[in-house]
């Protein structure tokens, strides 16, 4: 049977670390800085771990890092890669694949809840990790608000990203919260048309799946470096926790 890797299979995975912005050491350390903290001196469960951009930097700073991921491809590379034979990975759907033990911290970075594009899925989500978090232990999310402000009249497509070597853009299904993002690569001249449907979400839908799961919100940032979230914030990062008792 082929294996199924969802819309991240090779071609995906060979150019995940191409994007060398979200790779630089001050956006990651500021990242694994908050995990590792959360963390504690108890495990991290990592939704969507892909080639380990942040699983790997918080094991190296002694954080016992369990991944789940749907695609193998973006696994090997991880695999490959120096402390990651360290991560242990289940291969599947982190809306339900569920994972032995209990873990301080759970997260989810760069937009992955996302990936799940149905609220059924989402609301799995937070379920499925509620299940998995020891009591006192938290949740995190780093997403974006959705930038429907951005969206004149009668238009439903943002551009993303236009070089030489790409362009990227999304549009918008506002009757559905459906978003699909269109990827148009060019080799030696000749353009390759992909896309990936994604689903947006709101900071107080999050907070309503987040209480049908049991988890309360304990702290929501604009960024990394705990900024305010305010109306004009562009993402957002979400800690929820479950409670002691």
């Amino acid at each position: 049977m082929e294996e199924d890797d969802g819309y991240f299979g090779e071609r995906v995975a060979a150019s995940d670390d191409d994007d060398m912005d979200i790779f630089e050491p001050g956006v990651v350390n500021v990242i694994v800085d908050v995990l590792a903290k959360l963390a504690g001196r108890g495990r991290a469960l990592e939704l969507g771990v892909g080639t380990g951009r942040i699983a790997l930097p918080l094991a190296r700073r002694g954080v016992p890092v369990h991944g789940v991921d749907l695609s193998r491809p973006m696994v090997a590379r991880l695999r490959a890669k120096s402390g990651g034979d360290a991560i242990g990975v289940t291969i599947g759907d982190f809306a339900t694949a569920k994972v032995d033990g209990t873990f301080a911290l759970a997260y989810l970075v760069f937009n992955t809840i996302s990936n799940l594009t149905t609220q059924e899925a989402q609301v799995a989500c937070f379920r499925n990790v509620a299940a998995h978090l020891e009591p006192g232990g938290c949740f995190v999310i780093e997403v974006g608000v959705p930038e429907l402000r951005r969206l004149p009249p009668g238009q439903d497509v943002l551009s993303w990203h236009v070089s030489p070597e790409r362009v990227v853009f999304y549009s918008y299904d506002l009757a559905t919260q459906s978003k699909c993002g269109h990827y148009v690569y060019f080799t030696e001249g000749r353009p390759e048309y992909s896309t990936i449907p994604f689903r947006y979400v709101w900071p107080a839908e999050l907070d309503l799946m987040a209480q049908l799961a049991g988890l309360r919100l304990r702290e929501r940032w604009g960024g990394w470096e705990r900024e305010p979230f305010t109306g004009e914030s562009r993402q957002h990062v979400s800690i929820w926790e479950k409670p002691l008792s």
